[in-house]
């Protein structure tokens, strides 16, 4: 006796090949742990969660050459105006240029979540951060989000590339249109 198609009602047919393609999927997502993203490779977090308070101190105290050892030499940046900047060099003298412009420059970085994808050895970092500085006007407060990726060389994580997303700005002529 063989069994179609037409034996079974059509909700019946779609239940069973439904069932069977999601086992089958199941088990192929399983058999593949080191193609997903781990949501906590432990050393890989620790290690990305020291780096960022490492360069929020550096940023603290003005400190480019701090803060250019958490980048990789070809770092990219995609600032809160818009503006890209390559290379570590580069990004060192515009944060310097913006440190010398307003004293009280503070930026801060607030990590919500890091994912790790180890076979890769790369990691996206997730956050939100601020800004704050006075200018002529009166104090400036701006806020938003980041993406920042990070690779492991030679055992060391470092950031190839990170993008700032301004969501809000408070004060003065700075927030009232693009600068």
């Amino acid at each position: 006796m063989s069994l179609s198609r037409d034996a079974f009602p059509p909700c019946r047919f779609a239940a069973v090949s439904l069932l069977a393609g999601t086992v089958w999927l199941t088990a192929c997502a399983a058999s593949l742990p080191s193609s997903r993203p781990s949501a906590m490779s432990p050393t890989a977090h620790a290690a990305i969660s020291a780096a960022r308070a490492r360069s929020n101190a550096a940023i603290a105290a003005h400190d480019t050459a701090a803060i250019a050892l958490e980048w990789m030499p070809d770092i990219h940046v995609v600032s809160s105006t818009s503006t890209q900047t390559a290379g570590a060099d580069a990004n060192a003298r515009s944060m310097a240029g913006a440190f010398a412009r307003r004293s009280d420059t503070k930026w801060v970085r607030n990590t919500t979540r890091i994912r790790v994808f180890d076979a890769w050895q790369v990691a996206s970092e997730e956050g939100e951060w601020i800004g704050t500085w006075t200018d002529a006007d009166g104090p400036v407060r701006i806020t938003g989000t980041y993406l920042a990726q990070w690779r492991n060389t030679n055992g060391t994580w470092r950031i190839q590339a990170e993008v700032f997303v301004p969501v809000a700005c408070e004060g003065g002529a700075y927030c009232r249109q693009h600068p």
